[in-house]
């Protein structure tokens, strides 16, 4: 055989070897993806967008389809045809994983995303470190919890890391510091609602390839380097809801590329500069409920890209510059809840210049005369905002010509007149909101045709009439927020018809003359919110209504009616998630009854309760309010109520037949805000400990039995505005000349 020939077959019996491993390699990547669909299920409530569909259901076996490179969701490299990329985005997966799994043999990979899946409280797998060619990795909204792991730290070539919106994920050991120091090449961060609980560091300054960084909502806390706003690339910034981070906007400079700027709900102050203005790429900017102050500077006029402009709950003052109605690409506009001077509604006509807008916020901001006219030329209007202001007269016919909106608030004004007929015309609306007005006459019928609402809130006006709340609820099926309380309605409610409303979450017919309560509350197993408050509704709570909302009731208020107890006498009241009760000007006559550990404010006063306090009572160890006043309680005050000292902010205990001695541990609490024991027959010395209630302004022991020296020490309470001590048995001089302690 000739040199040639056996070269030749030389190589040929290498290029045969190197097919060989790439069949067994590529051979390895189809069982590897085929275990991995194995070890899921397809379940439709693990992924949340409405285009999700499950892609592994056309992986199959090799007789099948055998082409792992054809699967959807799967890419392979062009020459080698590795598995170099996997995108499963919203397949429908839930189950566990973990590094057992053959996912993890995938070592050509560059390119992964298993965001908006279900991975069950999984940890992120260690074995990802096998991914070290990986640039992109999205895991966002794929419910991992844990530690983000060190061997992510390892990923040298990751440019896009996606792990937000898991919120049961931490980044603390390895922190935030460890992972940008090490993952230089970044260019997109998002790590949404993991918690860091840390500072932002100061080393992230140095990421000058960085073009998105999101850190919503992720426990930051101290100063914001302001050096991150003028990195070269940077066009996305969020660290909304981070309500501890502080910090200032810089100079900004006309070379800045920022297209979105989104700091609402953090604790950000000072003015904005008037440099705001060179952001000319700036498309959303986003400063609600900050600490920003000052004059909104007319430079923002220049923002000519600008679609969203959020500027509310902060407290700018004088005026809205006129400059802004340049803004002709404005989509969303919100400068609510601000110290604007008062103007009249006329004076903002140059908003009628924003003709693309969809959302307008002008709530609290001093604002005065009729509902204006100019809103007329807005025609796109989704949203209108225009609550708690001064407004005044009737709602205008006109405004029901706006059928694309969605959601109009007019609450907290003086408008009168009657609720248009004509707002059958608001085909589409979902959320409207007129309590706290002067509105009379009766709910128009016409209401009912408006089957998309979500939210109906016509409290605190002076309607009247009868409505048929079976009817409503009957029709509106969407409803999740109904409010009627505080009006002059008559309610129709004894009927066999089921509501066909499932979804029902807040419910307000607080003085509404109803002498019973509802029976279609049998069918509202999802109720969060009642107020049935302020009715003549008698005798005891029947069983089935302790039956119905048992793991979704929150806030309970039957105060100022006639009711005398419980059905069954119950000990303990069975809403397991309740937080707010208030039982207050009732006639219950039993013993005290407990409610559930979730419980915050318990409110009972002026009834005919008696006896002792439960011990039971002390296991309320998240209770901020108790008011147990005038009743008829007696006995000593159970030691054990000093575990509730650490969470309480009021404790009320007037006007029942306590005694003995107050204990120290009782008012201990480092929280508590009010402290009222007056009106008992309570006996001993003051406690020494409310020295310790740091933050105690008002405190009542008046009219007890208390035999002690007057305690000038209480003046060394930084906050103690109202101090009653009368009727009792003090003695001594109010200043103590040896310590100069006395009242401030």
């Amino acid at each position: 055989m000739g040199l040639s020939l056996r070269i030749f077959s030389f190589w040929l019996l290498l290029f045969h070897l190197n097919s060989l491993a790439q069949s067994l390699c590529h051979d390895n990547e189809r069982f590897a993806l085929l275990q991995f669909k194995e070890s899921f299920v397809i379940n439709k409530q693990a992924s949340g967008d409405p285009s999700a569909y499950p892609k592994v259901d056309s992986w199959k076996p090799e007789e099948e389809n055998g082409d792992r490179c054809s699967w959807d969701g799967v890419k392979c490299h062009k020459v080698t045809g590795d598995v170099i990329g996997l995108n499963l985005t919203s397949s429908y997966l839930y189950g566990s994983i973990n590094s057992s799994h053959r996912l993890f043999r995938l070592i050509n990979l560059e390119w992964l995303s298993l965001a908006d899946n279900d991975f069950n409280g999984s940890k992120i797998p260690s074995g990802i470190i096998n991914f070290s060619r990986l640039s992109h990795l999205n895991l966002t909204a794929a419910n991992f919890s844990g530690q983000i792991p060190s061997e992510i730290l390892e990923l040298s070539k990751l440019e896009d890391l996606f792990l937000g919106q898991n919120n049961l994920m931490e980044l603390q050991k390895p922190n935030l510091r460890s992972l940008v120091d090490k993952l230089t090449n970044l260019k997109k961060l998002y790590l949404s609602q993991v918690n860091i609980s840390s500072s932002i560091p100061h080393i992230l300054v140095n990421l000058s390839s960085l073009t998105e960084l999101s850190l919503e909502e992720c426990k930051l806390q101290g100063d914001f380097p302001t050096k991150i706003f003028q990195l070269p690339n940077l066009q996305y910034l969020s660290v909304q809801h981070n309500p501890d981070l502080t910090g200032y906007l810089p100079e900004f400079d006309a070379s800045s590329p920022l297209q979105q700027l989104r700091l609402g709900y953090t604790s950000f102050s000072g003015e904005i500069p008037n440099s705001i203005g060179n952001l000319r790429s700036l498309s959303h900017l986003d400063i609600h409920n900050c600490e920003f102050s000052g004059t909104i500077p007319s430079s923002l006029s220049d923002l000519t890209k600008i679609t969203s402009l959020y500027l509310s709950r902060n407290k700018f003052s004088h005026e809205l510059p006129p400059l802004l109605r340049n803004l002709t690409s404005l989509e969303k506009l919100s400068v609510s809840d601000n110290n604007f001077s008062t103007q009249n509604s006329l004076s903002l006509s140059w908003i009628s210049k924003l003709s693309k807008l969809t959302h307008l916020g002008i709530s609290k901001i001093n604002l005065v005369g009729d509902i204006p006219s100019w809103l007329m030329n807005l025609t796109q209007l989704q949203f209108l905002y225009m609550g708690n202001n001064q407004l005044t007269g009737p709602i205008p016919d006109w405004l029901m010509n706006h059928n694309q909106l969605l959601h109009l608030l007019l609450q907290s004004n003086q408008l009168t007149g009657h609720i248009p007929s004509h707002i059958r015309n608001l085909t589409k609306l979902y959320g409207l909101g007129l309590s706290s007005n002067q509105l009379e006459g009766s709910i128009p019928a016409s209401i009912i045709e408006l089957e998309n609402l979500q939210f109906l809130d016509l409290r605190q006006n002076n309607l009247s009439g009868t409505v048929d709340l079976h009817v409503i609820l009957h029709k509106l099926k969407f409803l999740q927020v109904l409010a009627f309380s505080s009006n002059s309605l008559s309610l129709v409610t004894k009927t066999n018809i089921r509501p066909e409303v499932q979804q029902l979450l807040t419910l307000g017919l607080a003085s509404c003359n109803l002498n019973e309560f509802p029976n279609f509350l049998h069918n509202l197993d999802q109720l969060e919110t009642l107020d049935l408050s302020s009715n003549k509704i008698a005798g005891q709570i029947p069983q089935w209504f302790l039956n119905q909302s048992v793991h979704s009731l929150l806030s309970l208020n039957l105060s100022h009616n006639l009711l005398t107890g419980f059905q069954n006498h119950l000990d303990f009241l069975p809403w397991t998630r309740l937080g707010i009760l208030d039982l207050r000007y009732n006639k219950f006559q039993r013993p005290l009854q407990v409610p559930p550990p979730s419980t915050r404010i318990y409110l009972v006063s002026h009834n005919n309760l008696a006896g002792e306090i439960p011990p039971l009572m002390c296991n309320l160890n998240q209770l901020k309010a108790l008011d147990l006043s005038y009743n008829n309680f007696s006995g000593r005050l159970p030691q054990c109520l000093g575990n509730l000292s650490y969470s309480l902010s009021a404790l009320n205990l007037r006007s029942n037949k306590f005694c003995g001695s107050i204990p120290s541990t009782l008012v201990s609490g480092a929280n508590l805000n009010m402290i009222d024991l007056s009106h008992n027959e309570l006996q001993g010395r003051i406690p020494r400990s409310l020295a310790n209630c740091r933050r105690l302004e008002f405190l009542n022991l008046g009219n007890n039995q208390i035999s002690d020296v007057f305690p000038s020490w209480l003046g060394t309470l930084p906050e103690l505005k109202v101090l009653i001590l009368q009727a009792n048995g003090l003695w001594g001089v109010i200043k103590d000349p040896k310590t100069n302690l006395g009242m401030p």
